[in-house]
């Protein structure tokens, strides 16, 4: 299965001048120009381990989770379907189940080990034809406007630089009447909930990365970027700034995880 590459790989960050714009890369501050930089080094060292540390650290709830957001997008069979920092291809293959042989996912992500570490598990799968890839940076898609009936994003779109430019794109590559789904972890609502998920997500999920996942740093950037990203009410005010109508959204294991969903008019 080919991958298309869209893009030139960049070259490791060096040095920035004391005055260039900052964004964050978990709690810490990053230039602006080399995030993507930062964020292809993280899944490089994650990639190999990445399926088996999502299962391990959300005890399997997150296949749970990525069932029910395919579900809410109403797919269709031949339905052409954008799946945007697709990774590992879990939501591909659900949304591949659905739009039948006429259908097809389009998987679009920028790491490349990210993805050829999912294409074993896309060849043993029956759908997994249906499944096309692209590398290229998901803040300037190689698809032409109106390409697609659905898109999605899953545990992705806040590792962004500019988060709001992937949904903006995503906006654009939707067919009038596509529909958005972004499934993305957020904050638990129950505050005796939140303190326990704190502890686990600062002290227990580190540890854990750094015995069996192989790096610690990666693991503790996974919570700090979790806690910088908006909660569920102002992403649904950013989506429906960008122009999707409709958007509504639906919490999972108290908040942990939330499901959005939104038409483009």
């Amino acid at each position: 299965m080919a991958i298309v590459s869209s893009h030139t790989p960049s070259d490791p960050p060096g040095g920035a001048s004391q005055g260039q714009d900052k964004t964050h890369f978990g709690y810490l501050q990053v230039p602006v120009k080399d995030k993507s930089e930062w964020v292809r080094r993280h899944f490089n060292t994650v990639a190999s381990r990445y399926d088996f540390m999502n299962s391990l650290l959300s005890l399997g709830t997150h296949h749970i989770w990525k069932r029910i957001a395919v579900r809410m997008m109403d797919l269709r069979a031949g339905d052409r379907v954008l799946d945007l920092c697709g990774g590992t291809a879990d939501l591909a293959l659900l949304a591949a189940e659905v739009v039948g042989p006429s259908g097809s996912i389009v998987l679009y992500d920028i790491n490349w080990a990210m993805m050829v570490t999912g294409l074993p598990k896309v060849h043993a799968s029956p759908h997994g034809r249906k499944v096309q890839y692209i590398q290229g940076d998901a803040e300037v898609l190689a698809c032409a406007d109106g390409s697609f009936d659905a898109a999605m994003v899953g545990f992705g779109i806040r590792n962004l630089t500019h988060m709001e430019e992937g949904f903006r794109e995503m906006h654009r590559a939707l067919k009038p009447g596509g529909k958005l789904m972004c499934l993305e972890f957020s904050h638990p609502v129950t505050p005796w909930f939140a303190a326990l998920y704190d502890f686990y997500s600062f002290t227990i999920m580190p540890a854990v990365g750094r015995v069996l996942g192989g790096s610690q740093p990666a693991y503790t950037y996974l919570p700090e970027s979790i806690r910088l990203f908006p909660d569920a009410d102002e992403l649904k005010r950013i989506l429906e700034r960008i122009g999707f109508t409709r958007v509504r959204y639906r919490r999972l294991t108290d908040g942990i995880a939330v499901v959005h969903v939104g038409i483009k008019q």
